[in-house]
């Protein structure tokens, strides 16, 4: 399927001009540099992260970008590489629902490495992965359901896109270098859903952001691509795309709008389309109607039942996946937020097993993707709450809610600083913010 006004929007959006980028959309830029870097130096030991920043770290270079974790240096392809893949190890960084992906850990780690490689100021790296994080939903959105549904994971396919826009901004590409970087970077973006479960998927996000910070630096030396590498005949679109409405991916073009302003941030540590259940069922704990519990009824889209609906956990990472299991957890108050939570040993647990046996799921084609129907039989009768996680959020919610969430997985003292650090990102450079990047710095 042929998309030929892609390209030029593409590099259209990479070098729209700063003042005009909306101030609504900055703001959950900086909610979601916080939110990558809380998972990122959360993730720092992870073994998938270990495995990748060992390798990148022995094949050694110029020491011009930080990893997460340890604080190493190495150029920034490696550093985006490892980065990336670390702040995705736990599945616990932002979703875009249209894009249908995660933004951050596929482009912050791009724009953060090619920003200290500049010395870039940190409001320019905001700026940076803000029109790169547009660029991966607008393209994410061209591609459409059906890539994802084929088996791509868009945070590495069209994320990629948006590695390139915003490695390359902070490079100071001028439109023609941009367009070739995007057609470089179209013959390199790839990532497949069949990694999902594996230390494969947080690996998609690391190749998203190296992939991106390559094609850049390519561009920036003359490197030639296609003439149209992502729209063209042959080009990405038409090679991954089943059908393509083009029309409707940009009819409110940026920058009078900003798709990305839509990012959800995970509260919870478990998959995000679980997310809206807990959210009802909190609504209905706190109003007392969880108590004597007898029965539950949960109301969620069919295309969530292949995913998070894991009838018997066995583990504490099934958990995270299992519906029945997650809803017993907060009928019964336990902590969904800290990753901490998540043990074979709550697999286990008798009690909540039992609350689960009394949750029926049901695949309701009428409720939205990011939507969850929880009715509740107990002690005071029945309930029913209704949560759409993609009804808008005020920033002191979101804001509240990440603070409480950075304190759960890297400590009071830790997020405390981080979040000063990201407030007062105006004076600071990329290189001084990296700096946080690091676990117990020496």
């Amino acid at each position: 399927m042929i998309a030929p006004e892609t390209l030029h929007r593409l590099v259209a959006l990479a070098i729209v001009d700063a003042s005009s980028l909306p101030a609504r959309a900055l703001q959950m830029a900086r909610f979601s540099l916080f939110d990558w870097m809380v998972c990122a130096r959360a993730g720092a030991d992870e073994p998938a992260a270990r495995i990748v920043r060992d390798m990148v770290l022995d094949e050694g270079g110029r020491p011009q970008a930080t990893l997460a974790g340890t604080g190493g240096k190495v150029p920034p392809r490696a550093a985006a590489l490892a980065n990336g893949t670390t702040s995705h190890a736990l599945d616990y960084d932002d979703t875009h629902f249209a894009h249908v992906g995660h933004p951050s850990v596929g482009i912050y780690p791009a724009a953060l490495a090619v920003g200290e490689l500049v010395d870039a100021p940190g409001a320019r790296v905001v700026e940076a992965f803000l029109v790169g994080a547009e660029a991966s939903c607008r393209i994410g959105m061209v591609l459409g359901r059906g890539h994802y549904e084929r088996g791509f994971h868009q945070t590495a396919t069209a994320g990629a896109f948006g590695a390139t826009v915003a490695a390359g901004r902070l490079l100071g590409l001028d439109a023609g270098q941009m367009a070739n970087a995007l057609g470089l970077v179209a013959t390199r973006a790839s990532g497949l859903k069949s990694q999902f479960g594996t230390m494969g998927k947080p690996f998609n996000a690391g190749i998203s952001a190296a992939n991106g910070v390559e094609a850049a630096l390519l561009a920036t030396r003359g490197f030639v691509s296609a003439r149209d590498g992502v729209g063209g005949p042959q080009g990405f679109v038409d090679t991954h795309a089943d059908t393509v409405d083009e029309a409707a991916a940009w009819a409110d073009p940026p920058p009078e709008r900003f798709v990305f302003e839509d990012v959800k941030y995970k509260f919870h540590a478990c998959c995000h389309g679980t997310h809206a259940m807990i959210e009802a069922l909190a609504r209905l704990r706190r109003d007392g109607a969880t108590v004597g519990v007898e029965q539950v009824t949960l109301r969620t889209n069919p295309r969530w039942l292949k995913v998070c609906d894991i009838k018997d956990p066995r583990t504490g990472l099934e958990v995270k996946f299992a519906y029945g299991h997650l809803a017993a957890m907060v009928i019964d108050d336990v902590d969904t937020a800290a990753e901490s939570t998540y043990t074979d040993a709550l697999a286990a647990d008798p009690r909540l097993a039992a609350l689960a046996a009394k949750v029926r799921v049901v695949g309701d084609p009428s409720v939205s993707d990011t939507g969850a129907v929880v009715s509740i039989t107990g002690e005071a009768g029945t309930a029913e709450m209704f949560h759409d996680l993609a009804d808008p959020m005020p920033a002191e919610v979101i804001a509240a809610g990440l603070l409480a969430k950075a304190r759960a997985v890297i400590g009071g003292a830790a997020a405390d600083q981080l979040w000063s650090a990201v407030d007062t990102l105006d004076g600071l450079t990329a290189r001084t913010l990296a700096t946080h990047l690091v676990v117990d710095p020496a």
